[in-house]
């Protein structure tokens, strides 16, 4: 069913909203952004408690640049770190197996070979990221829900 109210007023497919919604309750997605042209729906969920997903749905705007935070300055240059473990693919860093669970690892923290270091999110799939070799993690490049790139330094084992 397409709401349409008048000629040039915005034209909501809410089957499509109501099928996002949906998945969004069927999986761990916090948020769901679908764009067609000048046009976008973006429904997340509310991960304060309530109940339901929001729903935008309206023109797409310009991007406005944002500041991320930044992780702190290394002590070595990653790249020049033998320690370093880098992204195998490209796709969103999770810290944790979900919001507001404890990090995986942190700075200073005891791992074995095969631990889960972080999940990176590719294709709607959760690839955990294991830890190459025992060791101590001595710095993480990224934060909780970042965009990476492929072979981007994630974080330092030694």
């Amino acid at each position: 069913m397409t709401d349409t109210r008048s000629e040039g007023a915005l034209q909501v497919d809410t089957d499509l909203v109501r099928q996002l919604a949906s998945l969004l309750n069927e999986s761990d997605l916090s948020e769901i952004e679908v764009q067609d042209g000048a046009r976008r729906i973006v429904v997340k969920r509310k991960l304060s408690g309530s109940p339901g997903p929001a729903v935008y749905a309206g023109p797409a705007p310009a991007p406005a640049p944002t500041a991320q935070p930044s992780a702190p300055a290394p002590e070595l240059p990653a790249q020049d770190n033998p320690g370093t473990v880098r992204s195998p693919m490209v796709g969103t860093v999770y810290l944790s197996g979900e919001p507001g669970a404890k990090p995986f690892a942190t700075p200073g923290d005891r791992v074995s070979e095969g631990d889960t270091l972080v999940i990176i999110e590719a294709m709607k799939v959760m690839n955990p990221i294991a830890a190459p070799r025992s060791g101590i993690v001595r710095q993480i490049f990224v934060s909780n829900g970042q965009p990476v790139e492929y072979d981007q330094p994630l974080l330092v084992v030694e």
